[in-house]
């Protein structure tokens, strides 16, 4: 099942290992994120899991035997398949139920990765739709059910849209310490799991094959194997959180969006999210349409073909071949291309220093997901799926990216080593954090708790108690960046070698993480995390509407406050107005660069406000590159093909 290619690790007991992929940046900068943070490589060692005759399990497509991890407190069940293979005819359409086998399966290894680019170029491959699902042990005529079954987290992984698998960090302590079923999933990523294109949709045989919202119609049908199979495991099929980070935080907005996912899971967590889909305009059009598209779009990605076959020798001629095809003739082009050759466009514009490919993501196509403005529909009772649901971000999270692209920072050989103005960095850095938590806690979080009443919850993650690695204060460069929270959520706070700088105080750090889990799991077993599992937390309040009333929960070390509550509530339209008022930038270049920042991060400010600022007084500092966020703002320079 899995590949030279691919940077995996068998999960083996204390061997086991460990990499994050950051949510946004290529990989040729991403790894060296990961090392900054420290969510890097443990020892991966030679056992090979071995089948263990206590977990044989039955599920629809037949007999299965997993592992047992965790000194024999987890089993463990990898690389299932929920879904056929997506691949030739099923290439760009809803997933298909699975074949079944004869025998016993051995699942003893997580599926493929699905394909991005950071191999050579790429790795993974189309054939990916595989889940892993991690239980506390159970002897097979002993597996809990009934009112004794446990609940079920259902974990979505981040990596920009475009990279990043299941099985990144492994889950069993969650599983082995907190009651709870976790089930890791691969679904197709970038122009695999979104593209929308009337040529698409006129041999489309259902809504959600013309819907182009494959990879969103992946999760849904893994959430359909959890509903079936589940029970097998120990857990409960009415008992389903789905959670995820970063890109996954946004696919949990947009599962709260999806009436096709409707009843198939029961609370929601949102760890870094944005609450953000795009119209079906910037999902195909051209980018210099009247209704723009973005520079991932079908439109664009024809074109872009069309010129690396040889069919057009520029931007015009591609879009005049183009419109002289049938639907019939775009499609069997499309389909004819290899993995690679789909992959290559954006392969280049990474060489070019993009932050990501700009591969689109969740449609509004009025099947698969809502038409209308997030925000908006969840502040509508009946417009999405009304589960309790928790929202958070991180104090920093645009330090993660700022530490490797920031002019405020030296680097050595690549690797940020000090600053040039640490001043600015973390001025630029706070507005990052700022406009992140507007987008994806409290816009959206104020908004369900108007509809839905108080079953809504908010954090903010603030431990920063990294140590130093080749002389850089790694609490400064970084400190409550983007990812970090995942090593405390999943409960992985011994990384080794790299403990003597990730964790400048371990023990304060396994506190946090052990809180963090308990309030996890409560919520997952109850709706409300309440005081945790163990009921000696504080306890965590809903969302309060008045002005005084508790907001969100924050997450620290005890030194620097522990767990206390915020009051404040912010939107982008404030995080604006401040940055316009902020005595710490000491000029309009300044302030105009935290402007530019904020059009990568928000919706607040569009590449034409910017222009516009104190009457057009930013123009002299013009934009450059591209956005951040594909959904956030249409191309500020060249599309993919030009």
């Amino acid at each position: 099942m899995t590949q030279p290619t691919r940077r995996f690790f068998q999960h083996s007991g204390p061997m086991r290992g460990l990499l994050v992929a950051d949510s946004g940046l290529p990989a040729r900068i991403g790894l060296a994120s990961c090392v900054a943070v420290a969510i890097a490589l443990l020892g991966c060692g030679d056992d090979r899991p071995v089948a263990d005759p206590d977990s044989t399990r039955t599920v629809s497509q037949g007999e299965i035997v997993g592992t047992a991890l965790e000194e024999g407190a987890v089993h463990a069940w990898l690389g299932l398949p929920y879904a056929a293979p997506p691949v030739d005819g099923l290439r760009w359409r809803a997933p298909q139920a699975p074949d079944a086998w004869e025998g016993v399966r051995e699942a003893l290894a997580s599926g493929a990765a699905c394909p991005q680019l950071g191999g050579e170029p790429v790795q993974g491959r189309e054939d990916c739709l595989y889940l892993d699902v991690y239980a506390p042990r159970f002897a097979p005529d002993a597996v809990p059910g009934g009112d004794a079954a446990l609940p079920v987290m259902y974990w979505i992984h981040g990596g920009g849209n475009t990279m990043g698998w299941g099985d990144q960090i492994p889950p069993s302590a969650l599983a082995r310490d907190n009651g709870v079923i976790v089930v890791t999933i691969n679904y197709r990523l970038g122009i695999f799991g979104w593209l929308a294109h009337e040529a698409l949709r006129a041999s489309a045989a259902t809504p959600e094959d013309a819907s182009g919202n494959f990879g969103t119609l992946d999760m849904i049908r893994g959430l359909e194997w959890v509903r079936e199979n589940i029970a097998a495991f120990g857990g409960d099929p009415d008992r389903v959180t789905i959670f995820g980070e970063s890109a996954g935080g946004i696919k949990v907005f947009s599962l709260l969006l999806s009436p096709a996912a409707l009843g198939l899971f029961h609370g929601a967590i949102a760890q870094r999210g944005v609450a953000t889909t795009l119209t079906l305009a910037q999902a195909e059009h051209y980018t210099d349409a009247p209704e723009p598209g973005l520079p991932g779009s079908s439109s664009e990605l024809l074109i872009a073909l069309l010129r690396r076959e040889g069919r057009a020798q520029d931007r015009d001629s591609a879009k005049q071949v183009a419109s002289a095809m049938s639907h019939e003739e775009i499609e069997a082009f499309l389909r004819g291309f290899t993995t690679e050759q789909l992959l290559a466009p954006f392969a280049e514009l990474m060489e070019g220093g993009m932050p990501m490919y700009m591969a689109p993501t969740v449609y509004q196509d009025g099947v698969v997901v809502s038409k209308g403005d997030p925000v908006d529909l969840f502040a509508t009772r009946g417009a999405y799926n009304a589960v309790p649901v928790i929202a958070g971000t991180n104090r920093e999270e645009s330090k993660l990216f700022f530490a490797m692209t920031s002019p405020h920072v030296e680097k050595t050989f690549g690797f940020p080593t000090g600053f040039r103005n640490e001043r600015l960095y973390d001025v630029e850095s706070e507005y990052g954090g700022l406009v992140w938590r507007a987008q994806g806690a409290d816009e959206p979080i104020a908004a369900m708790r108007g509809s839905q009443g108080p079953s809504v919850y908010a954090y903010r993650f603030d431990w920063d108690e990294e140590g130093s690695i080749l002389g850089t204060d790694l609490s400064k460069l970084l400190g409550a960046a983007h990812a970090v929270e995942m090593l405390f959520v999943f409960g992985v706070t011994d990384l080794g070698f790299a403990n003597r700088f990730v964790f400048d105080d371990r023990p304060s750090a396994e506190r946090l993480s052990e809180q963090m889990r308990s309030y996890w799991a409560q919520f997952a077993h109850t709706g409300r995390p309440g005081r945790g599992q163990g009921g000696d937390l504080p306890e965590w309040k809903p969302w309060g509407r008045r002005a005084e009333d508790p907001k969100y929960l924050i997450f620290d070390s005890e030194r620097d406050g522990g767990l206390e509550f915020g009051t404040d509530r912010i939107d982008q339209a404030y995080v604006l107005d401040r940055a316009g008022q902020d005595p710490r930038l000491l000029d309009d270049e300044e302030r105009c660069r935290v402007y530019k920042n904020m059009v990568q991060w928000s919706e607040a400010l569009t590449p034409e406000q910017y222009g516009e600022i104190a009457g057009g007084v930013c123009q002299a500092w013009p934009l450059e590159g591209r956005t951040i966020f594909p959904s956030l703002s249409h191309d500020l320079e060249a599309s993919p093909a030009s």
